[in-house]
């Protein structure tokens, strides 16, 4: 999954994990979103609806102040086929496996990759930032959600044919010399 794309404002589906609170053996999370979340989810996305949404995590500390969430995103979605204009379902499975790590940490890697000084970590993406201690798995759930949606979705089976018509063969820049050169012969 590549990075969350839900914007500044409020988060239609929040649940806030406590990082001070998730044990050493980690912690596993089963989230189902309520009817209020999945239409401002919805309304969020563009999307027609989110007829279900639920998510399981596995949230691991790790060294480091990390933490490791892993887990599978699935829901079912109403949206509009971009060809008929009538409206489908789709179903989402989107897998996750982020690392999340104190702001502080953050900025140390991003010194340390920008210094060039990053051989001894190798870090595919930069962590996510735990905010105020926080590890929001719904926003986590949101984001994997959006980013799997179809921004053109389609019936099963339809395709997008364009009107082609046949060009005129008497339709092109010459026409005009072609249709005074007949003319002239015709004297």
């Amino acid at each position: 999954m590549s990075r969350p794309i839900t914007g500044s404002g409020p988060d239609p589906w929040r649940v806030p994990v406590l990082v001070a609170q998730i044990p050493d053996t980690g912690l596993h999370r089963k989230l189902e979103a309520s009817v209020a979340e999945r239409q401002a989810m919805a309304e969020t996305a563009g999307l027609r609806e989110v007829l279900s949404a639920q998510a399981a995590f596995d949230v691991v500390p790790k060294s480091g102040n990390r933490i490791h969430v892993t887990g599978t995103v699935r829901a079912r979605i109403g949206q509009t086929c971009v060809v008929t204009l009538d409206p489908i379902e789709s179903e989402i499975e989107e897998e996750v496996d982020l690392i999340f790590a104190p702001e502080a940490e953050i900025r140390r890697l991003a010194d340390l990759i920008e210094e060039g000084q990053d051989n001894d970590e190798q870090i595919a993406d930069p962590p996510e930032a735990i905010v105020n201690g926080i590890i929001d798995l719904g926003r986590l759930a949101t984001d994997a959600l959006f980013l799997a949606v179809d921004p053109y979705p389609r019936k099963p089976g339809v395709v997008f044919e364009a009107e082609v018509t046949a060009p005129d063969p008497e339709d092109h820049p010459f026409a005009v010399l072609k249709a005074l050169q007949d003319k002239k012969n015709d004297q």
